[in-house]
């Protein structure tokens, strides 16, 4: 969530706020400081997304990678999840991050302050679901892919959510991933895959 955008993407106005469209803080508005392309995800693209998870996320381990706004993280911390981890580059909007969740009283949202590509070099943790939103025009995406496909990051039937610029079309998945659902919104594109268990975890 770092990418300014145009189209049906964009934040429009000087409000800096984003709305939680579903689940415990419905309705509720935050606000997030400004900082260059930073943005939540739009509100119809959240609600296509957390459709497709409809009984994915509810007391799940969730990593939000890109955390931004917060928006798809605070998103699933609203509709039930176990913890959410949000990674973020910026010291002054992970201090956003950690404000607006204690506000919300959110015990299950856990703020990293640090560079996704930190992050991923450190011990793998298991997680249920991952949202990938990159900052654009940055050669980020790829390389995170690789890292979360390395091993120990994405539990046994985990997914992936991916959001990137629709102009490149379909981004390439780690060996053993396969895409569930696709959408575009404007200028954006954005997909949901999962790694199914291994034919020898099948009983």
């Amino acid at each position: 969530m770092k990418k300014r955008k145009t189209g049906a993407g964009a934040r429009t106005g000087a409000s800096n706020q984003l709305r939680i469209i579903g689940g415990e803080w419905r309705g509720r508005r935050l606000r997030f400081p400004d900082a260059t392309g930073l943005r939540p995800t739009a509100d119809r693209v959240r609600e296509t997304l957390f459709n497709w998870l409809q009984g994915r996320v509810y007391g799940r381990r969730c990593l939000d990678l890109f955390a931004g706004s917060g928006a798809l993280g605070f998103e699933a911390a609203s509709r039930g999840a176990g913890e959410v981890v949000m990674v973020e580059a910026s010291p002054k909007v992970a201090e956003a991050l950690r404000a607006n969740a204690e506000l919300l009283r959110a015990d299950a949202v856990r703020v990293e302050a640090r560079r996704a590509e930190a992050f991923l070099q450190s011990a793998p943790q298991g997680f249920d679901v991952v949202f990938l939103d990159p900052p654009f025009g940055k050669g980020l995406l790829e390389p995170a892919l690789r890292e979360l496909a390395g091993g120990g990051w994405l539990n046994t039937n985990g997914c992936l959510y991916i959001e990137c610029e629709a102009e490149f079309g379909e981004p390439e998945l780690p060996v053993g991933y396969e895409f569930l659902r696709r959408g575009r919104a404007g200028q954006v594109a954005y997909f949901l895959a999962v790694k199914p268990p291994a034919s020898n975890d099948v009983e």
